[in-house]
């Protein structure tokens, strides 16, 4: 008789499936979002810096699911889990001061009176 696939066995092929599918189409969504963004506001360090933490968060996201993947046991998933949540969390705080900086930045830039030189 076959041996029949334990639950995690079975999320782990499909979970691999799903991530590799959907990651090209993430990263396709993304570049198409900031091009954009890029039309309307330009190019500044705002659209690179959110740019790179999605592209950050996005690969985090399938570095998690991977490792879901290969979970033996639901209590080695929600430990994986617990500590995808507590990085993910550090790293949104981080992420948000480094974005609310650099907004500032460039919307002083952006309200400053246009000189021209003589």
């Amino acid at each position: 008789m076959a041996k029949e696939k334990q639950p995690f066995e079975a999320f782990s092929e499909t979970a691999e499936r799903t991530v590799e599918q959907n990651m090209e189409k993430a990263r396709g969504v993304m570049e198409n979002y900031f091009s954009f963004l890029q039309n309307i506001w330009g190019s500044n360090d705002l659209i690179e810096k959110m740019k790179t933490y999605t592209a950050r968060n996005i690969s985090a996201s399938a570095d998690c699911v991977h490792k879901l993947s290969q979970a033996k046991d639901f209590q080695e998933a929600f430990q994986i889990q617990s500590e995808f949540m507590q990085k993910q969390f550090n790293s949104f705080s981080e992420q948000a001061k480094s974005l609310g900086e650099v907004y500032t930045k460039v919307a002083t830039e952006a309200s400053k009176p246009f000189r021209m030189s003589t």
